[in-house]
This record gives C-alpha cells, structure tokens and sequence, in this order.
C-alpha cells in the first residue's frame, strides 16, 4: 500500500498549497483549442481550427532570449541569445515550420507587468513566457533542479551537504507546481491535431504527464540532456516511480549516449517490470498499448557560428580528380559536393568572395603544384586510402625550389612552413607525427583541425614541416624499394632447407614448410634404444597427450593407468606427467601410480612419487587477483554450457622447461645422469619442453650424450624432431616400452607385437 505521504501527481499540483498567483491571462491570438481543451470524457477533440499551421513547440526552463530593463525608462529589452541551444537548433527545420518557444525568462517580472510582457514576446520572438512565483522558483530550480536531481543525475548521491541536500518533499512538491504552470501555458498554443512539442531535459519531466492528460493524442517529444544515472543510483530517488511514469507519457525519449538509454530501460524494467523491444530502426517500450521509442543522439555544435569567424579570409580549393569509375554512387557523390559547394557558396560567400573553389577537370602536373606550393594548409580526408602520396607532395613543393621562390617572390632564405589535416584511415597517416589526424567521420573534430590548422603559430608550423621534409626526403621511392627487397630475399633465405607440402582445393591451398629433419618417430626405433639404456627420463603432458581434447571424460582411461603403472614399475625408467592441470586433480587420477611423478600447474608443484610431499617452485607472486577473477570466471561457467573452471594455486611464471630442467638437473647430481630422455606433448606449453631438453649443456656429464626424443602431436611447426599422429599412437608407444626393457626373447617379442596390436 502506498504511503500517503506520496500525494497523487495531479491533486497535488492542481491544489492551491502554495497559494501561487495566477499565470497571466491566456493569449487568445495564439490559441488553437478551447480554455477546456475541447476533450470530452473519452479523450475526443472538438472541431479545431484548419486555418492555424503547423507549429513545433519547443519548452525548456529557460527561453532563448536575453532580458534587461532600462532604468531610466522603466521599458522592457529583449533579444535573442546567439548561444542559445533553442536557437541554433532551428536550423534542423524545414523554412516553413513555425517554432513556438515555451520557457521561463532568467529575470523577475513584476506580475502587473507580465501580461505585456507576454504580448510582446509572443508578437516579436514566437515566445510564451512562463513566470514563476520568486519562491516557487527557488524551490523548484534552486532547490530540487539544481541541488537535488542533478547531483543525482551526475552521480553525486546526496550523501552530505557537499554533494546536494537530501531529499525535501516541499521541494518536490514546488517542482510539480512549477511543472503545471510550463504545462498550462503550453496547453494555451498547442493545436495537438498538428502540432509538435519538444521537451528539453531533466527540470520539465513531470510536465509530460500534465499535457499527456490534457491532450491524449499530443505529439510529445523529450530530450534528457544530462546523464541518465545507472539503476543503482536512480534507485536511491524516492519519486522514482513517477519521473519514470511521467517520461513514459512521452512518445519518443532522447539520449545523449547508449549507456543512457540503456539505464533508463534497466529502470523501466526493474522498477515498472517493463520489457523493451529493439529493433534494426528503433528501441521502444510497450506501455499499456502505446510504444515509447528511444532515440540515442548526441548533441552537435553549430558549424555555421563557428565558421564565421573565418569568412572572408580562407578559400577551401577542392580538386575532384576525374574518376576512375562510372559506378552509380560515383556520380552521386559527385552531385553531392556540387551540391555541397553550391551551399556553402551561398551561405557563407558574398560579392567578391567565394568560399569554396571546386576544380573539376585533368588538372595538369604543373598547376597541382602551384596549388600545392601556395596552400597554407593542406586537407587529405580519406575515409580509407591505401596510401595516399598527396601530403608528401604537398611537402615537398611548400619546401620549394630555387626557381619556384623566384616565381613566387620568395626570399631564398626564408622559413618553409607547411600545415597538414589528415584523415586517421589513409595508409600515410602514422609515418606524419607532426600532421593534426583526424577521423573522417567526425565533422566537427574536422573542422577544429582545420581552424587550428590555419591559425597555428608560424614557428610550430615551421617545426613541423622541418620534421616531415626530412622524413619524405629521405624516405624516397629508391630507399622503398631497396628496403622491400633486402626484406624479401631474407624471407626466402630457407626456403630450400625446408620440406613443403601444398594441400587444399581451390582457394583453400597452402603450404606446409616443415624441417627436413622433423619425421614421425618410429616405435621401433625408439624400443630399440630404450633397451640399451639403463637410465631414463620420460616426460609425458596429460590433455591432447594421454586423453583426447575431444573427450568428455578428463581422467585418464584404465589403459593409461595400466601403461603408466607398467612404465612406471621399471627402477630405470623416471617418468613424470607434466600438465597445467592442478595437484589435487592429478593425484586423485593417478592415485594407483605409486612411482609416477606428477608436475602441476606447468611445474609450480612438483611431486616426485606417491611416498614424496608436494614441492612448490621459489617463486613469490601475489594471488590476491583470484579473489576477484574467481567470481567473474564462475559466473561465465555458469552461463556457458559445457565449459568448467578449474582452480589451481598458480600457472603463472612456471614454465614446463622448468620441470624438464629442474628433473634432469636432479638426476645428474644424485650420480644418475640419464642416457634416455623422452618428453611427448602436443600444445604451444610443451615447446618449452623441447627446447629445454634439447639444450644439452647441463647433460654434459655423462661420457656420450643421451638419445633425445622430443616428440609432438601432429603434423606442424614444433621444436620437437618427432611427431607422432595422435593419442592412439602415444598409448602404443608406452605399451611398447616396458615389454622392450626385459629379456630378448622370442616370447617377450612376441608378446610385445601382440600388445602393439591391441593398441591400435
């Protein structure tokens, strides 16, 4: 049940509590419905008048008008305010939409005054004026506007009285109030058959509900122009439901950024339980029957304000070099910039200046370089461009030549400048430090490039060119194609000590370049050597090696704990599984391997059988990252079918060359160096692996060096010599292992071509 302090939007602002006086009278010249509103119960209209055109009415706090009073005569000064965003926004409209305005004046009218003030507003700026009682006024914009929504609304929760007051009730009550008297008088000039009306920001968003029950059918815009907070702070507001019912009362919200919109919809939802639909063209809401769309439109600045401040002093020469193209886009960009150019002509030229000088013809070598050597600034705008050499040339001719100062009138001693706006998107853009970059797409970014362009200091011009002459002068065509070419023939330096395959259909082929000594290893050859060496080291990786990445089931398979057992029961054989997998996973596996010795987390724990405790490899790292990693990475988990998070205590600053080294290295000082090292895997951790048994410096000791098998996965570029295809033959080979360490008989033989076919 609602609490009753929370007053119905209506009753309490069409009540009497602050004893407000009246608003001027209405202005009847204006008027387009009845003081009634002509709406039946139903929400039916009366006949309304078809003489009144249609109207756009834009209402915000504050009119775009500037306001004094003369002392001396006692009269009234209006004019409008260049800057005012109401303004310049009238430039989006079509020449024959009349705009009404409906605001506040930023001064105090004295209220027998206000009624011709109104008058003169109306007849000579298109402007209604809303007058606001002074201490309504404060306590509307003052107070709940300015120190209470807004620091919300920007993320500043009233905590404290540096932040924004909290919460006053009278306050919220004044800025309904306040929000009737906009409404009432944007009721007076409102024709909702045809008209428009566009709310701007956050003061007036309980004025939609007070003109949606007026006028049913009333085309009602609103633009928030501050943040929309996310829901986390807009749910500390108490009225959050009815600022989030009163916007929904408009038909189309605007937003400066995605991010606002999506909040607005994230509160929508979790306080209304709304849901929206999104669409390619729109986002909208489904509230009781009607669509509430989003619009996502960040505000501009006005170009032709701007721009003035250089008319009459620049000329922008546009050259359209012929096109290579007959394409139907090609001849509508062509209209486009003719279009374009016959614009601005007329806006911004007059008698004897024309802005913009459109060249469009084969314009020779040698007046593209009169052009180039007088430009103070030089534009390169490309959406995409592979390179583009225009700057480098446009450098070079401002550098000039003996005979190009001549022809100018240029003192041969004088500093070279020269101004560069490039696109970010051209090929050329990285290698000109000292050029304003620029995307393309950013209009106004463009046109502050180009201003600063123009009025930059000569000296900083001057470094800049200094820098780019040198560059493009020592980078010339013969410096590139010496450079590729030397790069070239050092690419190709091996590629007769390789062997290739070529396989794929089609535009599918490639090439396989491998190393003529990288071979599958052979099961016989390997068995052969096992048997004549007493001392051995095997070094086996788990996923991928002895279980299949396709598989569903992680632990290892009853084969692979018998082979390990097998191999494992030979006193000459240390066999070790290497795997980023963690301990307690690896040990509960391979818990019926008493002998086998396991390295987790790529080697951070190190155990050497069953009978040892875990080692831990000296390295000092801080985890305090997991606590935060883990409940992302669980939250995925959960999401995602299939996958799983495994926790280890670290995999990171561990490699598994470590391992090989650090197990090797044992072995040598305790007086058993191993004349047999095996180490199988298949993915990039491995590698290490390899290189680190292949480095035999630290096996040094023994008076021949060991037999090295460094075997891969796999057909494909590895540091390992040996590949084998795949799990199948790793389990073959192992099966073959300790059969091949006992006696040569026949039998054992025998028995051990049996096993090899079990395995296949």
């Amino acid at each position: 049940m609602a609490s009753s302090s929370y007053i119905s939007l209506m009753d309490l602002a069409s009540g009497d509590m602050f004893n407000s006086p009246q608003t001027p009278e209405r202005i009847s010249r204006v008027m387009t419905v009845p003081v009634d509103g002509g709406r039946t119960d139903d929400g039916d209209f009366d006949s309304l008048s078809s003489e009144c055109c249609e109207k756009t009415i834009i209402v915000a706090n504050f009119l775009p008008l500037q306001a004094q009073k003369d002392i001396k005569s006692g009269q009234w000064l209006f004019s409008f305010d260049e800057d005012s965003l109401l303004l310049q926004m009238m430039d989006g409209f079509s020449s024959d939409t009349i705009v009404v305005y409906v605001g506040s004046l930023k001064v105090d009218v004295d209220s027998k005054e206000q009624d011709e003030v109104s008058k003169t507003l109306l007849e000579e700026f298109n402007c209604v004026p809303a007058f606001l009682p002074p201490d309504l006024q404060k306590k509307f914009y003052h107070g709940f506007c300015k120190q209470y929504l807004w620091p919300l609304f920007h993320y500043m929760l009233p905590i404290c009285a540096d932040y924004g007051n909290r919460f006053d009730r009278l306050h919220w009550q004044a800025y309904l109030s306040a929000n009737k008297i906009f409404a009432d008088k944007i009721i007076e000039v409102t024709n909702p058959e045809k008209d428009y009306v566009w709310v701007h920001d956050y003061h007036l968003m309980a004025l939609l509900t007070f003109l949606r029950k007026h006028f049913h059918r009333v085309k009602l815009g609103f633009f928030l122009h501050s943040p929309f907070p996310s829901p986390e702070i807009y749910w500390t507001l108490p009225v959050r439901e009815e600022i989030l019912k009163a916007l929904l009362n408009a038909d189309l919200i605007g937003f400066h950024t995605f991010d606002y919109a999506c909040h607005f919809l994230t509160c929508c939802s979790r306080i209304l339980g709304l849901d929206h639909e999104s669409k390619r063209v729109h986002i909208g809401l489904d509230y009781f029957g009607r669509i509430v769309y989003m619009k996502i439109l960040p505000i501009g600045i006005h170009m032709g304000r701007l721009q003035s401040s250089l008319q009459g002093k620049v000329v922008l020469i546009q050259i359209v070099n012929p096109a290579r193209s007959t394409r139907k886009d090609v001849q509508e960009a062509k209209r486009e910039i003719y279009e374009s150019t016959e614009r601005i002509n007329d806006v911004f030229g007059f008698s004897g200046y024309e802005p913009v000088v459109l060249i469009d013809r084969c314009v020779p070598f040698y007046e593209k370089a009169a052009y180039y050597a007088c430009a103070e600034c030089c534009i390169v705008n490309a959406v995409r461009d592979g390179m583009n050499l225009v700057p480098y040339k446009y450098i070079v001719y401002r550098q000039g030549t003996s005979r190009m100062d001549e022809a100018l009138q240029i003192a041969p001693e004088s500093p070279r400048t020269s101004m560069l706006v490039v696109s970010e998107f051209i090929g050329c853009s990285p290698s000109l430090s000292g050029a304003i970059r620029v995307n393309p797409w950013n209009i106004d970014a463009v046109a502050d490039a180009l201003n600063m362009a123009i009025t930059m200091p000569g000296v900083e011009k001057q470094i800049r060119h200094e820098k780019h002459y040198r560059y493009v002068s020592s980078h010339d065509v013969a410096y590139w194609s010496q450079s590729f070419m030397q790069d070239l023939e050092r690419a190709c330096k091996e590629h007769y000590n390789k062997h290739c395959w070529g396989f794929g259909f089609g535009l599918s082929f490639r090439i396989l370049s491998i190393s003529p000594s990288f071979r599958k290893l052979s099961i016989d050859h390997i068995i052969s050597v096992h048997r004549r060496t007493c001392r051995r080291a095997i070094f086996l990786d788990y996923d991928g090696t002895l279980v299949p990445h396709s598989s569903i089931i992680k632990s290892p398979s009853p084969e692979v704990i018998l082979f390990m057992n097998s191999t494992c029961s030979d006193p000459k054989n240390t066999v070790f599984i290497v795997s980023g997998r963690g301990k307690n996973s690896l040990s509960d596996w391979f818990a019926q391997c008493e002998n086998l010795g396991i390295a987790a987390e790529h080697g951070y724990f190190i155990r050497w059988n069953r009978r040892f405790e875990w080692e831990t490899f000296p390295i000092a790292i801080d985890f305090g990252w997991k606590r935060i990693a883990e409940p992302l990475m669980q939250l995925y988990t959960e999401a995602t079918d299939g996958s799983f998070t495994e926790s280890k205590e670290s995999a990171l600053g561990v490699t598994k060359g470590f391992v090989a080294k650090k197990v090797l290295s044992t072995m040598i000082s305790n007086g058993e160096p191993p004349d047999f090292v095996l180490c199988v895997g298949d993915d990039r951790s491995d590698e290490d692996m390899f290189e680190s048994i292949s480095n035999t410096d630290y096996l040094s000791s023994p008076p021949v060096s060991p037999e090295i098998f460094a075997c891969t996965i796999g057909q494909k570029p590895s540091k390992a010599r040996y590949y084998l295809d795949d799990t199948v033959d790793v389990l073959k080979l192992l099966s073959g292992l300790p059969g091949a360490s006992s006696s040569t008989t026949s039998t054992s033989n025998t028995e051990t071509e049996v096993s090899f076919e079990s395995c296949a």
